[in-house]
């Protein structure tokens, strides 16, 4: 039988499901383990790049060490020739939690792809798609800009459009898409406020912003001198430019460019460095738009302790 989606509590007052969110280098994986061991949880990764098969420098992927400590789900299960689905993950993530409930264990959702968490614990709808309209879309878009097509997606859809920024020429081309696709408007497909399927608690770690921006220039100095440019020139051999989405990842992108002469190895240093910061900024705002997580200083001592001491009240 599959789990229903509202679960609420153990009878030891352990919630049934939790997820650990927030931006990049936080310590989101950290905490994650340290709180599988403490409940007798397992983690289920909600990282799309992690889902990749050698990209472990660059997406600082839990090591075999940790993973030896505490069982991991969907971690290395796409070729980077692969497309990663939002769709597919949901499947596949529901199902790894709805095993692990129904073995007893605590399922701890871990990462901080925004959309791959909503798919597993919202009702979140994927329509198909439409190679023709989706070409036709994207044509439009390169010639008009994204600011002519959310003005269209408003006529037609107001709640969509209220909720895709206006620059936001792919979220617009996929939400103009779907309408014309199944004549339902894309707002329909969104999901609605409520509570967490599974009854997950949702903890989210940040870190004040400064602070933020340094850890992850230093996470980035670490990933170059880890060997990180060998990692980017292996995975170029077994397709990474073939990858619609593992080639677009941070820091496979910069290198990629480098190997082509754009720019030196210092410069994809420094541009890796930067989008992340523009990453974490996009995480933030996401994240920060549910009411449900439970937001908590990375920095804070005692951080395991207090969250278990949150999750018993």
């Amino acid at each position: 039988m599959p789990v229903g989606p509202f679960h609420g509590l153990r009878s030891s007052g352990v919630p049934t499901a939790l997820a650990v969110v927030g931006p990049t280098a936080t310590g989101k994986s950290e905490l994650g383990i340290a709180l599988a061991e403490r409940l007798g949880g397992e983690v289920v990764n909600a990282d799309a790049s992690q889902l990749y098969r050698g990209m472990d420098i660059g997406t600082a992927k839990v090591t075999a060490g940790e993973r030896a400590r505490v069982p991991h789900h969907l971690l290395d299960v796409l070729d980077v020739t692969e497309t990663a689905s939002v769709a597919a993950y949901q499947k596949h993530a529901r199902a790894a939690v709805e095993e692990l409930l129904r073995a007893g264990k605590t399922p701890i959702l871990v990462g901080g792809s925004g959309l791959y968490v909503q798919a597993v614990l919202d009702d979140l709808e994927f329509p198909g798609t439409d190679r023709d309209i989706r070409a036709r879309l994207e044509g439009e878009l390169a010639a008009m800009g994204p600011a002519l097509l959310h003005e269209r997606l408003a006529a037609r859809d107001p709640i969509a459009a209220g909720a895709i920024l206006p620059g936001n020429g792919r979220r617009i081309v996929r939400a103009l898409e779907v309408i014309e696709l199944t004549g339902r408007p894309f707002s329909a497909t969104m999901p609605k406020p409520g509570p967490a399927r599974y009854g997950t608690v949702l903890i989210g770690l940040d870190r004040e912003p400064s602070e933020l921006d340094a850890r992850i220039d230093a996470r980035v100095d670490r990933m170059f001198a880890a060997g990180f440019v060998d990692e980017v020139r292996e995975l170029e051999k077994q397709g990474l430019r073939e990858g619609l989405t593992a080639s677009r990842a941070l820091g496979y992108q910069q290198v990629l460019a480098a190997f082509d002469g754009e720019y030196d190895m210092t410069e994809a240093i420094a541009l890796t460095a930067q989008g992340h910061r523009r990453f974490v900024r996009r995480q933030r705002s996401w994240f920060r738009r549910d009411k449900r997580v439970v937001w908590l200083d990375a920095a804070r001592d005692d951080l395991l302790g207090h969250v278990l001491r949150i999750l018993a009240t």
